[in-house]
Order: C-alpha cells, then structure tokens, then sequence
C-alpha cells in the first residue's frame, strides 16, 4: 500500500472549520475505490495544525487519487487557508491495513 501522512498548518482564524473547509475533498477521496483510509487528526500541541493519515491500495490507486477532479479542486481551495506549504512522508509499506501493536497487547 501507499501510505501517507502529511502535516497541513491552517491560518488561525481558520483553524476550527478546517474539516468543513476540506470536507468535499475528504468525502470525495474516501470514496474512491483504491482509498484505504483518508483520516484528518488535530494536533495537541497546535490547534491550528492537522495531521492527515491517508492510505491507498496501491501505486495506481495513489495515482489517480492526485489525477482526479477532487484533487484538482482541493489543489485550487485549500491552499488559501493555509499558513504554510503542508509537509508529507510518503512511503509504499508491504501490508494492506493497521498491524496490532504488539508491545501495547490488550488481554
């Protein structure tokens, strides 16, 4: 899989409707049918920062994510609610979903 996570660093007075701002691309990228996951969390220490860890199936999949309409459209919208440039590590991993974390077991 393709698994990516990226930091997006939202302008202030923005900050509290982010997941309404990118709520069409989120809904439009979790449908798609090589999308794992697409999920935004807030940051503890900078409530104007969220974290996206998104997923897709394989390299195809990651490829027409960023081909399509959706991604076109965010590429216009979202950076103007942006502070900075969003950083990203992008990796292919050989598995297909979460692993347990084994040092953490719950009985």
């Amino acid at each position: 899989m393709i698994f990516i996570t990226a930091k997006f660093r939202v302008l202030a007075e923005h900050a509290d409707q982010w997941p309404e701002i990118s709520g069409d691309f989120t809904r439009a990228t979790r449908e798609e049918p090589g999308c794992l996951w697409f999920d935004w969390s807030r940051s503890v220490d900078d409530p104007s920062e969220y974290v996206l860890v998104e997923a897709f199936r394989d390299e195809e999949a990651g490829a027409a994510h960023v081909r399509s309409a959706h991604f076109r459209a965010a590429q216009e919208k979202l950076p103007r609610y942006l502070a900075e440039t969003p950083r990203i590590v992008n990796a292919t991993v050989g598995q297909d979903d979460w692993s347990e974390l084994g040092e953490m077991a719950v009985d």
